[in-house]
């Protein structure tokens, strides 16, 4: 899910015509599919473990090929755990010489499914998770600002994220002192908690996973 998140956030600043190689691959050397497709004239390639569905976030690609040609491969003999180097980058050079999808693969109908895992939204407030942790210690969560604003209903908020505890949303890191943590809509349009000149995930004790609680409060 977080290779998912970084492959979406990432492609749109691509060139159309780019080819990704994308390995995420805990399964290699199993029975998951190597595949290689078409979206647009954008082109991907790696395993079928439900990283590009998630990507992709229901469409279906346009032009979709399991990497079953050995031909197309670093050897006929690839090995158990490194399908990275044998298998997908070598089918990746020969997209980038001109070949066809068709070329280097036969065609397959569909990928495996995997569903992005929601925030769950009542009256009372909403349970995200953090889906990334980027570079600098940013957490960054699958609360989007659309769902943010439709149940806070301009209520106060209070937030829990691992041993903090947040009560107001900011425009900028630069909105608060010095090493001290803030919620903000960050460039992905998700909720992220961040430390202004700090590392949020070591100083917030927070990874990838961990529960993030946005209560609205109602006045009293």
């Amino acid at each position: 899910m977080e290779a998912a998140f970084v492959l979406r956030e990432a492609v749109p600043f691509f060139p159309e015509d780019a080819i990704h190689l994308v390995v995420v691959d805990p399964g290699v050397g199993s029975e998951r599919r190597a595949v290689a497709f078409r979206q647009g004239t954008t082109q991907f390639i790696g395993p079928d473990n439900g990283l590009f569905a998630l990507m992709l976030d229901g469409e279906k690609p346009d032009d979709l090929v399991v990497l079953d040609q050995p031909a197309s491969w670093r050897t006929p003999t690839p090995s158990q755990t490194f399908h990275g180097r044998d298998i997908f980058a070598p089918v990746a050079a020969h997209l980038a010489t001109g070949r066809l999808l068709r070329e280097v693969g036969t065609p397959t109908s569909a990928l495996t499914p995997l569903y992005w895992a929601l925030p769950i939204q009542d009256d009372q407030g909403v349970r995200g998770w953090v889906v990334h942790i980027d570079h600098f210690g940013n957490a960054i969560t699958n609360i989007s600002l659309d769902a943010f604003q439709t149940g806070r209903r301009n209520r106060r908020i209070k937030c829990f994220a691992g041993n903090a505890i947040l009560r107001e949303i900011h425009a900028t890191y630069a909105h608060v002192a010095s090493g001290e943590p803030l919620l903000l809509f960050g460039s992905s349009g998700f909720l992220e908690i961040a430390v202004n000149a700090g590392n949020a995930s070591e100083l917030l004790d927070i990874r990838q996973g961990t529960p993030v609680n946005v209560v609205f409060m109602d006045e009293r």
